[in-house]
């Protein structure tokens, strides 16, 4: 049976006197005055590669701490597939241990997702620790779509599974935030580049639009 592993659960942090430290911290003070237009934005002569590098890891620390809290019901018996509802079934692939799609449970598809991220923002040959002088090369973006398209299923496969455990712990304002902040980024940067992925999650998606005065 499938047992979750502890190590995903490792918070990614930065190092303080970093320039990636420096953008991290501007952005949460940005989220903290309420302002997620704003906060996704590329600082004004800011490096858009650590912009990038370091909301990226951003948000894997703060799926990783969503899912950790509804964890305890996304077992294989209530979640033998990876889905968002009915019409969504995700499988796993990541060229190594699992060379085609391959249909997993969802806490084991999570589980395999966190530790295979967590690998690529501590190599350095993937996900540079300081983009100063470094171009921000085709490679590094097309492995970005893949990170926030799977990031995203995590989102939907918590909205469409677990979003009465999610309002019974009182996390609902906390799943929409992050979420609108998560999508609010992807769409700046156009990091999930097809719009039929994000289907599953259309209206959650329609409504943040409205709110901001913008088109999905």
């Amino acid at each position: 049976m499938f047992k979750r592993s502890k190590t995903v659960v490792k918070k990614k942090n930065f190092s303080p006197g970093t320039r990636r430290y420096d953008l991290h911290m501007q952005a949460q003070a940005t989220l903290n005055a309420g302002d997620l237009r704003k906060a996704v934005k590329l600082p004004s002569g800011g490096n858009l590669g650590d912009w990038l590098a370091a909301n990226t890891v951003d948000f894997f620390n703060q799926v990783n701490l969503l899912y950790s809290a509804i964890s305890s019901y996304c077992t294989e018996e209530t979640c033998p597939t990876m889905s968002a509802g009915p019409k969504y079934e995700y499988h796993w692939v990541d060229g190594v241990d699992y060379v085609k799609p391959t249909p997993v449970s969802a806490p084991k598809y999570v589980d395999l997702l966190l530790q295979w991220i967590q690998a690529i923002v501590e190599d350095e040959s993937q996900f540079p620790s300081d983009f100063e002088g470094k171009a921000v090369t085709k490679e590094f973006i097309v492995l970005l779509h893949r990170i926030y398209k799977r990031l995203f299923r995590v989102y939907a496969h918590i909205y469409c599974s677990h979003l009465d455990k999610i309002r019974a712990n009182g996390l609902e304002a906390h799943l929409n935030t992050g979420f609108k902040h998560f999508y609010l980024f992807v769409r700046e940067f156009r990091l999930i580049e097809d719009k039929k992925e994000m289907e599953p999650l259309k209206e959650v998606i329609e409504a943040a639009c409205k709110q901001y005065g913008i088109s999905p």
